[in-house]
Formats: C-alpha cells, sequence, structure tokens
C-alpha cells in the first residue's frame, strides 16, 4: 500500500512521525508533502525524511490571494498525487479532501479542534473527506457521522510514554538541569483564521511575567514572532527536535499557544495558558484536561491580574511538578496510544472504519 501524508505544520511533523515509521517497517510505501511553516522544513532534514515541497503561503494578498494560493496548491499536490499514485491520502492540510477526490482515492483528516472553532475550514473541506478521525471529546458538528472518535489526543501520538522518555542529557546539551528550576513562555503568532480576534499576551504583561519568574529560576521564551530587543536575551536557542525534553524538565510553561499547552499537559508540566480562546470559545480538549484530568488552567487576556494570580500559586505550591505527574498518569492510563490506532485504521481501511465506530470499551484495550 502507498499512502501520501500532508504536513503543513510543524506539530504535524511530530503528529504523524511514528505513524509514519510504522507504515514503512510494516512494509508499505509513504510519500511526505510539506507546506514550509516555522521550522517543518528543518525538523524533516533533521530527521532525515525525504519530501515534496509545495511552496509556502504568501504573507499578503488578503482573501484573493489565499484562494489563488489553495487553487495553487491543490495543482502542486494534485501533480505528485498522480506521480506517485497513492492508494490513500492523510494528513491535516484540507488539500488532501480535494486531491483525493480529483483522483478518487480516500482521503482522511486528523484534527483535534472542535468544528466551530475551525468553521471556514470545515465547511469548506470536511464534505470532501472520507472521514474525519479526532479524539472522541471533539465536536465535528453536521459532519458527525464522518467521525472517527478515540479515547486519546492526537499529541499522544509522540508524547506517550511509549514514544517519548524525557532525557536529561539532551537539556544538558543548551544548559545544566539542577536544582534550579526554569520556566518556559511561549509567544504565538495567533494570524490563523480562526485567531482573528483572538489575543494573547502583550509587552506589558510579559515583561511583568518575566519579573515574577526571574527571582526563582531561568526564564526561556519560545517565539513565533519577532522578539522585542529587551527580551532576545531569554530567546531559547536549540534543535527544534529537543524542545519536548526541554518543556518536560521545566518547572512551569506560561503561553498564548494552544498547542504547547496541550504538549505542557501531555508531559506532566505545570501549564497556564493565556489567551481569548479561553470563555470565549470552548476547545473541547483543553476543557477536558483542565475539568477532568486538572493539567492546564485556562486564563482570558482581559485578566492579567488572574494570570499572574495562578503563576504566584505554582511557585509556591510545594512538589508542584509531583503533583501534576500523577495527575498525567491518571490521563494515560484512561487514554490509549493513538500512534498504534492510527496506523492499525490506516492499514485496514475501510474496515477499520467500520470498527471503530462500534467500539466499546473492550475493543480499544488492544491499543493500550
Amino acid at each position: 500500500m502507498k499512502v501520501l501524508f500532508m504536513i503543513s505544520h510543524p506539530a504535524h511533523f511530530h503528529m504523524f512521525r511514528y505513524t509514519i515509521d510504522n507504515l514503512k517497517r510494516n512494509g508499505h510505501e509513504v510519500i511526505i508533502v510539506i507546506r514550509p511553516k516555522d521550522v517543518l522544513e528543518q525538523l524533516c532534514i533533521n530527521a532525515g525524511i525525504r519530501f515534496y515541497k509545495v511552496k509556502p503561503r504568501p504573507r499578503k494578498g488578503g482573501m484573493v490571494g489565499l484562494a489563488v494560493f489553495l487553487i495553487e496548491k491543490i495543482y502542486e499536490v494534485l501533480r505528485i498525487a498522480r506521480r506517485e499514485k497513492p492508494d490513500m491520502l492523510v494528513g491535516s492540510d484540507g488539500v488532501v479532501a480535494y486531491v483525493g477526490a480529483l483522483c478518487g482515492k480516500p482521503a482522511f483528516e486528523f484534527f483535534e479542534d472542535d468544528w466551530n472553532i475551525i468553521k471556514l475550514y470545515a465547511k469548506m473541506f470536511f464534505p470532501f473527506y472520507n472521514n474525519v478521525v479526532c479524539p472522541y471529546v471533539c465536536d465535528a458538528g453536521k459532519w458527525d457521522y464522518k467521525k472517527i472518535g478515540y479515547p486519546g489526543y492526537q499529541k499522544l501520538t509522540y508524547l506517550h510514554p511509549r514514544y517519548f522518555q524525557a532525557d536529561k542529557k539532551v537539556v544538558e546539551k543548551y544548559f545544566p538541569v539542577d536544582d534550579s528550576p526554569y520556566y518556559i513562555i511561549r509567544f504565538a503568532k495567533l494570524a490563523a483564521h480562526h485567531d482573528v480576534g483572538v489575543h494573547g499576551f502583550t509587552k506589558e504583561i510579559a515583561a511583568k511575567v518575566i519579573g515574577m519568574l526571574k527571582p526563582h529560576g531561568r526564564v526561556f521564551i519560545t517565539s513565533e514572532a519577532e522578539l522585542p530587543e529587551e527580551f532576545e536575551q531569554y530567546r531559547l536557542r536549540i534543535n527544534p527536535l529537543d524542545i519536548h525534553h526541554v518543556l518536560a524538565y521545566a518547572s512551569l510553561y506560561i503561553g498564548d499557544s494552544q498547542s504547547m499547552a496541550v504538549e505542557a499537559s501531555m508531559l506532566g508540566t505545570p501549564c497556564l495558558r493565556f489567551n481569548d480562546f479561553v470563555g470565549k470559545k470552548k476547545i473541547s480538549v483543553l476543557e477536558e484536561l483542565e475539568h477532568t484530568y486538572h493539567l492546564t488552567n485556562g486564563i482570558a487576556s482581559s485578566e492579567p491580574q488572574v494570570l499572574m494570580h495562578h503563576i504566584e500559586d505554582l511557585l509556591t505550591m510545594p512538589d508542584a511538578r509531583a503533583t501534576y505527574h500523577a495527575r498525567r498518569e491518571k490521563m494515560i492510563a484512561d487514554k490509549i496510544d493513538v500512534t498504534s490506532f492510527w496506523t492499525w485504521f490506516i492499514e485496514n481501511y475501510p474496515a477499520s472504519a467500520e470498527d471503530a465506530r462500534k467500539a466499546d470499551e473492550e475493543f480499544w484495550k488492544q491499543f493500550k
């Protein structure tokens, strides 16, 4: 079997990496297509993965420019698909839906956002996917009939203990890991279509957070955007492949990135997320991680004083890391090895879709 994967975000590189490895190990052929974004291309190069590259999304041009870009991207990926002749297409990029339909091949969306968080994307692409594969807690809206739900999270595909064990030696390539704690702050661009009008850190709030953390340990910033000059001294300069080791040993993660908040939760790192998704738009995965497993806390950007209060609580909380690691263990015990499930689903399609729809608790034990 030949499977084409379309990857358009660094997080999706991590998400599909072990499923791709499993498929190759099981004798299947895999074609990788990427749309360069942030460190995605470098991640692929560092991991020794061969790939086709389509041109990146334009920074300007408005909706007309995006429409032209979409048509061009469909054409680029369609040419690759016709050359490679995959049996199915997999990804988290909507182009996969159209190319699959044009080639008459099954195409699958693997996602973790509720449909109403990604309304435009869902309306444009979900109708053309054969199935949308997501955690049980996610809302697929009127496309629920296409939903293949599972008891897990996307980021467990690479942060499940079966695939990832934090290594202190990796962190110590960059700085010593001793009794002095360190803290990770993440600034996201918040420039995606579903982020319009959503805010997070301001320069003033960031400065105050840094001021609170510095007396207790080292502060590192990871950012998609350019940093103000006075913050450059805190920039985390590491190989992007090592970020999860560094995040795992942090004493606290604070950021306006949804994705890294989930990653911190998967690792049992105390976690605060600060943006306008909190309260305005409920994201089911983060709601479960917060209210069922108590692995993260969300604070709206209109309430910086609440953020400072939570930071103070975590800085003074006895054995905070041990407490969060125990909560993580409870979450891991409840969930499946998602990579194992995704591999099985792809290899056994279409029968796998019917089996997963009828799945009971006993069924999921095979993926524990």
